[in-house]
């Protein structure tokens, strides 16, 4: 872990969704370089506060910034100044569809990383099924709430992270449903830690880093 490390200044962007335009933050660590992976990662749920400036998907991106991979957050339609307005996730996963598609352009890169939390990452999962990442981080990824149905297994490296004090997702009911995948993803489970991670971040952050990791050497 890199603990010199100095997150890179995240600049403004703005990307056409399907819907009208997506406000976003682009966050370089190596402007002018061309990188070995573009990263995309999807907030939680707009409904409930949600949006590309919270602290789990900041965490997210900057273990992807640690490792010279430039990040792009947003904010799905109608939420900050994204035009549009919330659509059950379906249009979500248009707008995530779109950002990947943007960042991949940006950066002329192929290579994907895809990321998200809670909703986001019941968003990425769907993503990942047709932008093909490269690797593939959900975090407490709503089984049961969201994910009610059976998501085919994305052909991509996969990690899944979850508290078991989740108050909002069962972590018996996410290893019951990691254990249903053949191979099943990595997943680690962060004890005493909560749905939004509070005291946890730094944690969060080092298993994201050493998975990336992984998929870089």
């Amino acid at each position: 872990m890199q603990s010199s490390f100095r997150p890179p200044p995240p600049h403004p962007a703005t990307i056409e969704g399907p819907s009208g335009p997506l406000e976003a933050r682009v966050e370089d660590p190596a402007p002018g370089v061309v990188p070995v992976a573009v990263g995309v990662v999807c907030h939680p749920h707009p409904l409930y506060g949600g949006t590309m400036q919270n602290k789990v998907v900041h965490t997210l991106a900057r273990a992807m910034q640690e490792l010279d991979v430039p990040t792009v957050r947003f904010n799905f339609r109608g939420v900050g100044g994204s035009a549009g307005t919330y659509d059950g996730g379906a249009g979500e996963l248009d707008d995530a569809l779109a950002a990947c598609a943007w960042a991949r352009r940006r950066w002329n890169c192929e290579a994907l990383w895809l990321a998200g939390f809670s909703f986001g990452s019941a968003v990425a999962l769907q993503a990942a099924q047709s932008v093909a990442p490269r690797a593939l981080v959900t975090v407490a990824p709503p089984v049961g709430r969201i994910i009610v149905a059976p998501v085919p297994r994305p052909a991509c490296p996969w990690l899944v992270v979850q508290g078991d004090r989740d108050e909002l997702v069962d972590v018996t009911q996410v290893r019951r449903w990691v254990g249903d995948y053949s191979p099943p993803p990595q997943c680690v489970v962060l004890e005493g830690a909560e749905h939004f991670f509070h005291g946890r971040l730094g944690d969060l952050r080092a298993a994201v880093l050493e998975f990336l990791s992984g998929e870089l050497a």
